[in-house]
């Protein structure tokens, strides 16, 4: 049987991560290229001359000397650790297909647990913005799904109060393989709420086919060609071809997150669930990814502590 050339895709190893970005030198001179890849342009005035101050990365204007630091305006702004540390960390984020907890981070990078849960939502909404820039396309399947479950003596099924909801969409192309996805946290499952997704998440003139909610109507309102299959629920509802892999990437989800996380807050599942978009969506070159993110990152606006622990459900409707 012939390997898949994607699953066994070289990579980068640590060997070639540790001679890229060993160095925080290296590692500013990466950042500069990606926050200025036409040069340096001051931000008070846009003059490209400028000159480095003794300080650490740091850059001041010849022209209205206004000092710019490298991380100033970006997702790594205040950052008290290294960029080795920040690099590091998007190296292990991007490079493990089920995710890595913040208690493994902080293991891994040898850093306070609250720094790494601070790194590794940062990161996780870099993202999450980033991938907001996405819409699906072509043929798409989409399902409503949950994380967690009742809490004992509590409602159970679709109402219970412990239960996160999201949708799950993945793109396919003509024979049926899965090309993109997105998994999006939302507040619940009303038509208006569907509509809404739907214009931000899917082109219009998408080809949709869904299960037979009734919410998901809104994704005909909002220019898409829906089309509803009755599926009864159940094991046998699974088994239809027509949401092979919806189901199928709902599975791989699902089971990484409660293997890697165990508990999770369900106020940050919007972040989680991007992480594994932004993987899968860019699992045809995996070495590029931490090019791809560090320049994401460095184009992020900063997220200070309050906002960062504010919940992240990204669409809601009354």
């Amino acid at each position: 049987m012939s390997k898949n050339p994607i699953q066994f895709q070289k990579g980068i190893s640590i060997g070639e991560m540790i001679a890229n970005y060993g160095s925080e030198e290296q590692c500013e001179s990466a950042l500069f290229a990606w926050r200025w890849p036409h040069g340096f342009q001051c931000p008070g005035c846009g003059s490209s001359s400028f000159c480095k101050l003794h300080r650490k990365a740091k850059y001041q204007c010849n022209q209205c000397h206004q000092q710019t630091s490298l991380t100033s305006n970006t997702i790594f702004d205040s950052t008290k650790l290294p960029l080795t540390c920040w690099f590091l960390g998007i190296y292990v984020i991007t490079q493990s297909k089920d995710g890595i907890s913040a208690l493994n981070l902080h293991r891994q990078l040898g850093i306070s647990y609250n720094a790494a849960w601070r790194m590794k939502h940062k990161l996780m909404q870099v993202m999450m913005e980033r991938d907001n820039f996405w819409q699906l396309s072509g043929h798409v399947q989409v399902d409503d799904a949950y994380w967690g479950g009742e809490r004992h003596g509590g409602r159970r099924g679709r109402g219970s109060e412990n239960k996160a909801p999201f949708v799950a969409a993945v793109q396919t192309d003509d024979e049926n393989r899965p090309l993109y996805m997105r998994f999006n946290a939302v507040d619940n499952f009303r038509r208006k709420t569907m509509k809404e997704w739907a214009e931000h998440a899917l082109k219009r003139g998408t080809q949709v086919v869904s299960d037979g909610l009734s919410c998901f109507c809104g994704i005909q309102e909002a220019g898409c060609d829906h089309k509803a299959v009755v599926t009864g629920g159940g094991h046998a509802s699974m088994e239809n071809e027509l949401f092979t892999w919806v189901n199928t990437m709902l599975g791989n989800v699902k089971t990484s997150l409660a293997g890697t996380y165990h508990k999770l807050d369900p106020k940050h599942l919007g972040r989680y669930l991007s992480e594994f978009n932004y993987r899968f969506n860019r699992r045809f070159d995996m070495a590029s990814m931490i090019t791809r993110l560090g320049q994401a990152a460095v184009n992020t606006a900063p997220m200070p502590d309050r906002l960062l622990k504010l919940p992240d459900v990204q669409w809601q409707s009354g």
